[in-house]
């Protein structure tokens, strides 16, 4: 539960900070918006399996990140956090993060596009920075979307057990262990083997 809690706090929180800047940043008619769109939200279509595998080779200390920075030069490189009990948890928030962020992007930037633009107009009238629009004015305007989004999200740390498995196995130990995990581990493994 522990676990979860910390996986739940920081996939949700950061998929909402993450996808409603990257919401803003394409709401300002960017170039190439549709690429961009397609780009951020194709991790959410790929299968939470195959994200757990690449960022589990990406996160391996002996072929993945670590190495190929220490192959370029810097051999006091360390970035052992999917093999260390104590930061393992973080590698699977960090993996759920990247996939879901486009979503939550896609869900903004659907909420930013059905606000008004005469509210933007007298912002820039009564000049008020765009800052301050976004936090006091926006924002509580998308409360309906950031609920959806949250729904949505926490649903998803409730269920996480594909990433946990494809990435760390629950491990090292059970330092990555979840509920999902547990209750399939008890329920189709070492539980039913005697019946």
């Amino acid at each position: 539960l522990q676990n979860l809690a910390v996986y739940g706090v920081l996939f949700i929180a950061a998929c909402l900070v993450i996808g409603f800047l990257l919401a803003v940043f394409i709401d300002q008619k960017v170039r190439g918006e549709g690429l961009l769109r397609t780009i951020f939200l194709y991790p959410y279509a790929m299968s939470f399996v195959a994200t757990g595998l690449v960022w589990q080779w990406v996160l391996n200390p002996e072929s993945g990140l670590q190495h190929a920075v220490q192959q370029l030069g810097w051999s006091s490189f360390s970035f052992e956090w999917i093999i260390d009990p104590d930061k393992v948890i973080y590698t699977v928030a960090l993996a759920g993060v990247w996939q879901a962020s486009g979503l939550v992007m896609a869900l903004m930037l659907a909420g930013l596009r059905g606000i008004d633009d005469e509210i933007w107009k007298a912002a820039r009238l009564d000049g008020i920075p765009a800052w301050r629009v976004y936090l006091q004015i926006v924002l509580p305007m998308l409360a309906p979307t950031v609920a959806t989004v949250f729904v949505l999200l926490f649903t998803g740390v409730v269920k996480v057990f594909d990433s946990v498995v494809s990435m760390t196995q629950g491990g090292p130990g059970t330092a990555s262990d979840v509920p999902a995990k547990f209750i399939m581990d008890h329920l189709f493994g070492r539980a039913n083997i005697a019946l």
